[in-house]
């Protein structure tokens, strides 16, 4: 079976985005909807969206089953309600639980002739590999399956309009509309709380995605970054771009007073020998958070704020 490259979305080691979108049926009946009965969504196809890539998708009747090339696609489907609908994703889906009874079709690439014969009528694909799977994602055009590109989401703005995409494209702009709302609200509440710590009391913090040899951080333009603004915490590595490779010396000069790891380094951190007089080493405010929660671009990312939020300001968000 020839297998096509899927690369990674972020630099280093620090990849992965993951999304979840819903679903939602069509009322059928020609009858009226009796007062005590809930509202359904009404589905109205055939659609057609502006994709990832800004060209034109035309999606001709509900899909039915659908494949996710990348975990944040994943998430967002079954944020909508669109679990039941998923036959296949990626190796690296671990979320929901319900993921590990899905066929998988690939990791750093994906099967093409196993996403074929799974029959779907939707293929989520992402931006961020569209161009490296060109002729793959070809080839399951070719075959008769409508290929939706998902944006390359960068912020939160980003995501909510990538679980609008997907809520136009299944039929699910009402638990869409929800899902977005509702992340809104959360992150609200969050911002309000954080408006109490003064500018003096501010937390300077240093995100490690990789230790050394290949020291990597999140810089402006990250996730990570918008996160530490919505609490009220500063980036020392604001000023660079992306996901940029810091010498140690640099890391150290920063003197974060609170450190975040993501990918389960604390301990490490706090053992080196070098950063003794970091503030956030000697005061032992070096903390772990789950990566998938401050990375993959889907609803889930409030999670990571609050998390977040937590470990630099405990007093505040208990």
């Amino acid at each position: 079976m020839k297998r096509w490259t899927w690369p990674a979305v972020v630099a280093v080691f620090f990849l992965l985005a993951a999304v979840l979108v819903g679903c939602g049926g069509a009322n059928g009946s020609t009858e009226p909807a009796k007062k005590d009965e809930p509202k359904t969504e009404q589905a109205a196809f055939p659609v057609t969206v502006k994709d990832g890539l800004g060209e034109d998708v035309t999606i001709k009747a509900e899909p039915k089953k659908i494949v996710s090339l990348i975990p944040s696609n994943t998430e967002i489907a079954y944020a909508l309600g669109l679990g039941d609908k998923i036959v296949g994703v990626s190796d690296f889906d671990n979320y929901p639980e319900d993921v590990k009874t899905k066929t998988k079709i690939g990791g750093m690439e994906f099967n093409v002739e196993k996403i074929i014969s799974l029959k779907p009528d939707l293929v989520l694909a992402h931006a961020s590999s569209a161009h490296n799977s060109r002729d793959g994602l070809k080839q399951l055009k070719d075959a008769g399956i409508t290929v939706l590109v998902v944006n390359d989401a960068k912020s939160f703005d980003d995501v909510y309009a990538s679980i609008d995409l997907i809520g136009k494209a299944t039929g699910t702009t009402d638990k869409a509309k929800q899902v977005i709302d509702e992340m809104k609200e959360k992150l609200a509440k969050i911002k309000e709380k954080a408006k109490q710590i003064p500018a003096d009391k501010q937390a300077n913090v240093w995100i490690e995605v990789s230790p050394p040899p290949q020291l990597y951080t999140a810089g402006k333009g990250t996730f990570m970054d918008e996160m530490l603004q919505v609490i009220s915490a500063k980036n020392v590595a604001g000023s660079l771009e992306g996901w940029p490779m810091v010498t140690e010396e640099k890391a150290v000069a920063y003197k974060p007073d609170v450190i975040i790891t993501t990918y389960g380094g604390a301990k490490q951190v706090l053992a080196r020998a070098a950063w003794k007089d970091v503030p956030a080493v000697k005061n032992k405010r070096v903390y772990d958070v789950n990566t998938d929660l401050v990375s993959r671009p889907g609803p889930r990312l409030v999670e990571g704020v609050e998390e977040l939020a937590k470990a630099i300001y405990p007093d505040v968000f208990k």
